[in-house]
């Protein structure tokens, strides 16, 4: 399986941002990594072996980022202002920066579907609501919906217009929660086991039910945990049913 390491000096973090590519043809998977990690994690934790035999069939190409959450909302040592800042300054560099990259190394007309597990399900569900006319879907695995369970109290604009359980319910352009309505490729996933949150999982659900948006909540039960051995073997299935 090939992969190609590149990155570039962006202009809205003001530092240098790694990427890393896997494969040549498909439709376009951008992968957000969980909490603190890297552009990285999933290949170390071998999800990308599981994804393999899709991206050397032409399948998906998947196009893997970093996170900047130790300088937003994990960083105890800025004012929570500036980790609201410095989170909508990493959206600006997937919009403007990312998303055309990966339009140069695929198409104009090859579909997106962002992608991540726990914190990473939050950033990849925002993205793709936020900017349906960039992104085309998501899949979302263990993820809680609710930014403020990542804030420490903290409240502001940038905070509401990041949580997908406080803008959803307010949403009311037309223009956009068509582009939404659209997708048909909004999987939000989950088990129930150790650590899970099947119930933020549905309420959130529940939100996009009262939109009118279609959305497929898969709740795979007690035995799957949040951890690894989970999200190997959901991202897999869908990329191999839903796709």
């Amino acid at each position: 399986m090939d992969r190609y390491l590149t990155s570039w000096y962006s202009p809205s973090l003001n530092k240098e941002m790694p990427i890393a590519m896997y494969g040549h043809y498909g439709f376009a998977l951008l992968m957000v990594p969980t909490a603190a990690a890297d552009y990285l994690e999933y290949e170390r934790f071998q999800l990308m072996d599981y994804l393999k035999p899709f991206i050397e069939s032409g399948k998906v190409k998947v196009f893997s980022i970093d996170s900047i959450n130790n300088e937003s909302w994990m960083n105890n040592h800025v004012d929570p202002f500036q980790k609201s800042i410095r989170h909508q300054q990493w959206n600006d560099y997937v919009y403007n920066e990312v998303i055309p990259f990966i339009k140069t190394h695929t198409s104009g007309d090859t579909p997106i579907i962002t992608c991540g597990a726990s914190f990473g399900a939050l950033h990849s569900m925002n993205l793709f609501l936020k900017r349906p006319d960039l992104i085309n879907g998501v899949i979302a695995m263990s993820g809680v919906y609710d930014l403020t369970e990542y804030t420490k109290g903290h409240y502001d604009d940038n905070v509401y217009f990041n949580s997908p359980m406080h803008y959803m319910p307010n949403l009311t352009d037309h223009h956009v929660l068509e582009q939404i309505r659209r997708s048909g490729h909004i999987h939000i996933l989950t088990g129930s086991g150790a650590h899970e949150d099947p119930a933020s999982a549905g309420r959130f659900a529940k939100v996009l039910y009262d939109k009118g948006i279609w959305y497929e909540l898969d709740n795979w039960g007690p035995d799957w945990n949040h951890d690894w051995p989970t999200w190997r073997a959901m991202l897999p299935h869908y990329i191999a049913t839903r796709f």
